[in-house]
């Protein structure tokens, strides 16, 4: 089963192809330039580099938020584009989740917050708990101040995303004997990951209706809270 999965949640842009367990090809840009302006070439070459056409992909699977309002409406218009081109079915998956699959709860870590900035001084977060070799949710994902993501978390765990990483000291003066926070490349959503999560599903026929995939924004646009404004006044 060949997967391309495709990430413009956040300010990095990440496209990968997998196939099975195995990761064929991988490709990740992090330079804050619209991400319109290159996944499409991002794809094209994935495709190119694997020696894949279009046609050849089992599926596409794509993060739908929470994450940039712009990208995230980047990215599914992308993948809907694709899908409807070459009749393939689709996948959404959660950005945070993607997250804490790719940090795994190492050693005695077995819960994991991943945090996504989300600007406004808030984050987007969620917790999740590691047992057995098996994720369940823990807190919901949510947009708020990231003090507040930190209320409740009594057991160690490891902080991911580049919320975390910007709100690290923070973190680690809230909870200075219970998290860590992951570094590298732990702070980006990787395309492989987002794939591998897909095969999952696609190999029970766990799929999306095409036309209902949505963003998950999880609080309003600005444009939104101003046109709310305007009515009001």
């Amino acid at each position: 089963m060949i997967i391309l999965a495709v990430d413009t949640a956040s300010t990095s842009c990440s496209v990968s192809i997998v196939d099975g367990t195995s990761v064929l090809s991988e490709y990740m840009v992090n330079h804050k330039d619209t991400h319109s302006r290159f996944v499409m070439e991002m794809i094209h070459t994935m495709l190119a580099a694997c020696r894949l056409r279009a046609s050849d992909l089992d599926g596409i699977a794509v993060t739908t938020g929470p994450g940039s309002f712009t990208g995230l409406r980047i990215g599914l218009s992308t993948v809907k584009g694709l899908a409807l081109a070459i009749d393939k079915p689709v996948v959404g998956v959660n950005s945070l989740e993607v997250l804490a699959r790719q940090v795994g709860g190492p050693g005695s870590y077995s819960l994991v917050c991943p945090m996504m900035d989300a600007r406004r001084s808030e984050v987007y977060a969620a917790v999740y708990r590691l047992s057995d070799g098996k994720m369940t949710c823990e807190s919901e994902p949510r947009a708020v101040r990231p003090e507040k993501a930190l209320q409740n978390i009594t057991w160690p765990c490891i902080f991911a995303g580049d919320g975390a990483v910007a709100y690290r000291d923070l973190i680690t003066s809230t909870l200075p004997e219970l998290a860590i926070v992951a570094d590298g490349g732990d702070q980006f959503i990787r395309a492989a990951t987002i794939g591998r999560m897909a095969i999952e599903r696609f190999m029970v026929r766990d799929i999306d209706d095409l036309g209902a995939l949505k963003p998950v924004y999880l609080r309003q646009s600005d444009a939104e809270k101003n046109l709310q404004h305007a009515v009001a006044t």
